[in-house]
């Protein structure tokens, strides 16, 4: 019975980590309001042999300023790809953002694994890291 558990345990521990692997999410995490950036644009692009950049996927975050996925027509590969942040629209109606798009442009190295990469904004800066 005992192994039984085990081994279901591991078979469910092992598909809850690959449903995340080979994935790409973000989050925009806002400073000055101590929430998430909720209805931000995003568009995941890759960087191709000559250059140039294609878009792969666009999506808009959520209540919490999060996007899980980009949808499961993206298979990460080892690749650089861009995050764009679309700014423009987000915060106080009155003011016009001091940055109204943020770039972040990172590396996958290992395909397998799950990439997050958030921003924190606040009015006049950002940052950025890698998450988890």
């Amino acid at each position: 019975m005992r192994i039984a558990a085990l081994a279901a345990l591991s078979a469910f521990l092992i598909s809850a980590g690959s449903a995340s692997a080979e994935t790409i999410s973000t989050h925009v995490l806002d400073l000055a309001r101590g929430v998430g950036g909720r209805d931000v644009p995003v568009t995941l692009a890759i960087k191709d042999g000559d250059g140039g950049w294609r878009q792969l996927a666009t999506a808009r975050t959520d209540e919490n300023g999060r996007v899980r996925s980009f949808g499961d027509q993206v298979t990460t590969q080892v690749a650089t790809y861009k995050l764009t942040f679309d700014m423009s629209q987000y915060g106080d109606k009155d003011a016009q953002p001091f940055f109204p798009e943020i770039d972040v442009v990172f590396q996958v190295r290992d395909p397998s694994i799950h990439y997050h990469v958030p921003v924190v904004v606040s009015p006049y800066g950002y940052s950025t890291y890698r998450g988890n």
